[in-house]
């Protein structure tokens, strides 16, 4: 029985090969109108698997994920994270899902399921840093999308304190540029390094000037105990209400 099996199995092997080919085939003669965005990013999908170099290849399948979830598709963009070999392009392509999904018009329920999806990708990365970094980009995307509780959870799950602390920061700069700087305080006060709260607070206060929260900037660079920042910062809100002619006469 086993000699008849191996006897038919170069013809089932040669059998498979073929229909695999020929759907290939068929998926390269397939013709997409341009506004069938689906079909365009189907065709780019089975295109991409005949790069040869690797960093090219995961950067393609990272902006397709990315297009996906930009389009509404997020279980087709998080599906595609398993094609990427690259640690740090997997943590920027979970970055570039989280970003997308953030501002759409999702139920808090089903968003909470999609970074908790996102989590479960990141928590896939066996690399420390490129770990770091995805848990920093989820954090982030959920502050953008206002669940500033959960993008707590998050940052304060990483056990690196310099990237704990990074995470932090970064969330409250989104926080801030979404002029909520209550959520922006309460961020940066649980950074336990004063160097980066400090550093936080600086930021955090140059992005409330931009947006002309004057009192809001004021109030953050109060907080900065470093002499030098807290002038600086108080300087930058005075130059960003009335900017100086720096020109000599």
């Amino acid at each position: 029985m086993y000699h008849k099996i191996t006897k038919f199995l170069p013809f089932f092997l040669l059998f498979v090969m073929n229909i695999a080919s020929s759907q290939y085939a068929l998926a390269q003669k397939e013709n997409c109108v341009p506004e069938d965005r689906e079909c365009i990013l189907r065709h780019m999908v089975i295109t991409a698997a005949d790069i040869d170099n690797k960093k090219w290849k995961d950067q393609t399948y990272r902006e397709i994920a990315k297009t996906y979830a930009f389009d509404g598709h997020f279980d087709k963009a998080t599906a595609l994270l398993n094609k990427i070999t690259t640690p740090d392009t997997k943590a920027l392509t979970i970055r570039g899902i989280g970003m997308a999904i953030a501002p759409q018009s999702h139920k808090k329920e089903s968003l909470n399921k999609m970074f908790v999806t996102l989590r479960d990708e990141a928590e896939k990365i066996t690399h420390p840093p490129s770990y770091a970094i995805a848990l920093t980009y989820i954090a982030m995307a959920q502050a953008f999308a206002g669940d500033n509780k959960g993008a707590w959870i998050t940052a304060n799950d990483m056990k690196n304190d310099a990237l704990r602390h990074k995470a932090y920061g970064e969330t409250a700069e989104i926080q801030a540029e979404k002029g909520d700087f209550k959520s922006a305080k309460i961020s940066i006060e649980k950074i336990e390094s004063l160097a980066f709260r400090n550093k936080a607070f600086s930021t955090v206060s140059k992005i409330l000037a931009g947006k002309k929260l004057y009192k809001d900037a004021y109030n953050a660079a109060q907080s900065i105990t470093n002499p030098y920042k807290k002038t600086q910062s108080l300087q930058y809100i005075l130059d960003t209400q009335k900017p100086r002619d720096m020109k000599q006469k």
